[in-house]
């Protein structure tokens, strides 16, 4: 593994921080949309808040109820983790909805730590690890190719993952910028390659308004361990993705339900770790 050197090493992760990070990283990365006709945020705006009406008309919604949502709305914002809670609760059904019409391959959630200009690593990558990083050897390999079956030389495939203690690097202090981070260019076959760590399964920050929310429904806030993937090449839509391992007890009840059938590996056991393949089918931009 290629190695990287830690810095802030004496800090300790939390939620309101990597929240905090997560938010400041999104009003960086992402830019607000000012071409939506005001009439579709007027429709947009209006349901959603007849939504709200009608729950609390239904289940005659006392004042303090009332008042224990305003102050955790406003403890939401004040943790940095509206990121948090809208990628883990929402994210999934406009992920779902935006790629219902594709013929390639299954997309997911992108959650709230990716972080663009990953280094690149080459068709055959080593992603970047700390010394002495914890899990499980991982090579991971396939083929990027159209939906037609053609290979798509070039093609970028990003990946990020969390370590085994659930940290994202850049969003938690003491972890080296790019740690487990790469961009991968495939081959002119479409053939990449990628040696990593098994990441395992972890909690999404609890110590934070989205934990009092998970602790006062009697919620569980476990999301089974994955890999995040970004993949395009020229002429075709790019792809976000997540994926799993089978076996894994959370699944069935992924705390951001973004877990699908077609997105669990089947990895197999090679001395000292797992060896997976697992291909991507992109469509073309310009399909109708």
């Amino acid at each position: 593994m290629t190695t990287a050197t830690a810095t802030d090493s004496g800090a300790t992760a939390t939620a309101a921080a990597s929240g905090a990070n997560a938010t400041q990283r999104f009003t960086t990365d992402k830019a607000m949309s000012a071409s939506t006709p005001p009439g579709r945020v007027s429709m947009l705006a209006r349901e959603v808040l007849d939504a709200v009406h009608r729950t609390v008309r239904e289940h005659k919604v006392t004042y303090e109820e009332y008042n224990a949502l305003k102050a955790w709305l406003i403890s939401v914002g004040q943790d940095g983790e509206w990121p948090l809670f809208l990628d883990v609760w929402v994210e999934h059904v406009v992920e779902e909805v935006a790629s219902e019409n594709r013929d390639g391959s299954k997309g997911t959630i992108e959650g709230p730590y990716y972080v663009p200009g990953a280094p690149e690593l080459g068709s055959d990558a080593v992603l970047p690890t700390r010394d002495g990083e914890q899990g499980t050897p991982l090579v991971f390999q396939g083929q990027v190719t159209g939906v037609d079956g053609s290979p798509l030389p070039g093609a970028v495939i990003e990946i990020w993952h969390a370590d085994a203690d659930g940290f994202y690097s850049q969003f938690a202090p003491g972890i080296p910028e790019w740690n487990l981070r790469g961009t991968v260019t495939a081959d002119d076959q479409g053939h990449f390659r990628i040696r990593t760590l098994k990441p395992a399964p972890y909690q999404i920050p609890t110590d934070g308004a989205c934990g009092k929310l998970i602790s006062a429904a009697g919620w569980h806030p476990w999301r089974p361990a994955h890999l995040h993937l970004k993949v395009g090449a020229t002429g075709h839509e790019q792809i976000t993705t997540q994926l799993y391992f089978p076996g894994d007890a959370h699944n069935d009840d992924d705390v951001a339900s973004a877990v699908k059938p077609e997105l669990v590996l089947d990895p197999r056991d090679v001395d000292g770790g797992q060896e997976v393949t697992y291909d991507f089918v992109l469509d073309r931009a310009d399909r109708v």
